[in-house]
């Protein structure tokens, strides 16, 4: 069955409200963490947990679209993100809200099994501006969830906020079970040679060994920026409240609409030009963020050119190791987006204990060494890149 424009728009709403899962409790932490009486860093571990539950989501559930009927694997992981979301609703204490951060994290990757899903069934001549159209949603979704988030904690409380996330869920499942497409599997093994195979596509594909470096040093950026950055605005000279901190990502959402265009470019053209204008973007986002620390308007345009700059190297990134082997897209997935959310999950971590240290200065530095690295690995293997991978 071939994708409609409207399965496309559906996997792009659904991705987007399903990914935002694990961004709510961002704009959250001061929140939270008076509410529970822990300190700022301590709170953070909420965000750490989850993004750590994300990457044991992606490791272990992924893989298995390979070898199940897809749609009902996405249904089910719907229905259990809105289970996890009630008990951290309902957390009584600092630890039971990291444990369902994990839990969260863990059931939210569902967005990762709707792009393989879409992948499969897109004509290869415009999977790169199918794959770039629900890549919006999943940002847009990443990106407006800590503004929601931000603007339903103020008013209501931060509980409020996972009260209606659960409830959103579950609508998404019973929308997914009656839009989206079937698809068949392609692999017949165990689950355990579907997990040993992960370590032959690693081995035996350069492509994805790269891609995935680039997105795990990238990542752990992003990670980095926008668990700190609560802790920037909510002080001087700023004092902003969590609303006015969820509104950051209004400033990142106008970036994430250029998902497509990148898309097309990847369609067209040679991939990893998007990926070195993309690390270029990165590097003079965290440039005004170093020199304008004090000004709004220096931190909303750096956001704006991480946001882009990330979208550049993502769907670019993405749109080639779809094209390696069309019937492991799911394990393929899994590698690559294993390594980004780990490389999440520790800026993220890093980013709290840089911040203990050397507050904003040493969050830009920590940074801007993520992005360098990234660069040197792009450098590394542009010449041999280019003759394996157009």
């Amino acid at each position: 069955m071939a994708l409609s424009r409207w399965n496309i728009m559906v996997m792009a709403l659904c991705t987007g409200l399903i990914v935002a899962n694990i961004y709510y409790s961002q704009p959250l932490l001061e929140l939270i963490s008076k509410e529970f009486g822990v300190t700022e860093s301590n709170a953070g571990q909420v965000t750490f947990f989850t993004q750590v539950g994300y990457a044991l989501g992606l490791l272990c559930c992924v893989p298995l679209g390979d070898k199940l009927e897809r749609k009902k694997q996405i249904v089910v992981m719907t229905l259990a993100a809105a289970v996890a979301l009630v008990a951290a609703a309902k957390s009584v204490n600092i630890n039971m809200l990291k444990i369902t951060g994990l839990l969260i994290g863990f059931t939210s990757v569902v967005p990762q099994l709707v792009l393989p899903l879409a992948a499969n069934l897109s004509d290869p001549t415009n999977r790169g501006k199918v794959i770039g159209t629900i890549m919006s949603g999943l940002l847009v979704g990443i990106l407006l969830s800590r503004t929601l988030s931000g603007i339903v904690g103020h008013h209501f409380g931060w509980r409020a906020m996972f009260w209606i996330a659960a409830g959103i869920s579950a609508l998404l499942a019973v929308i997914m079970m009656l839009s989206f497409p079937s698809s068949n599997s392609t692999f017949g093994g165990s689950y355990g040679q579907l997990m040993k195979s992960l370590f032959t596509l690693i081995r035996e594909q350069p492509v994805l060994r790269e891609a995935s470096a680039i997105n795990a040093c990238c990542f752990a950026m992003f990670g980095m920026f926008w668990t700190t950055v609560v802790f920037l605005l909510s002080a001087a000279p700023f004092h902003y409240t969590s609303a006015q901190i969820g509104l950051m990502g209004l400033a990142a959402a106008a970036g994430a609409l250029g998902a497509p265009l990148v898309g097309r470019i990847a369609d067209k053209k040679n991939p990893r030009i998007a990926i070195g204008y993309g690390i270029l973007f990165l590097f003079l986002g965290y440039f005004l963020f170093y020199t304008f620390q004090a000004n709004v308007i220096g931190i909303i345009l750096g956001i704006v050119a991480i946001d882009l700059g990330l979208q550049g190297i993502h769907v670019s990134n993405q749109t080639r190791i779809y094209t390696l082997l069309p019937e492991a897209r799911n394990r393929l997935n899994t590698v690559f987006m294993t390594a980004s959310f780990i490389g999440t999950s520790l800026g993220s971590g890093i980013g709290l204990w840089v911040w203990s240290i050397a507050r904003w200065n040493g969050v830009c530095i920590a940074g801007t060494a993520l992005i360098t690295a990234a660069l040197l690995i792009y450098l590394a293997t542009y010449k041999k890149a280019n003759v394996i991978n157009a």
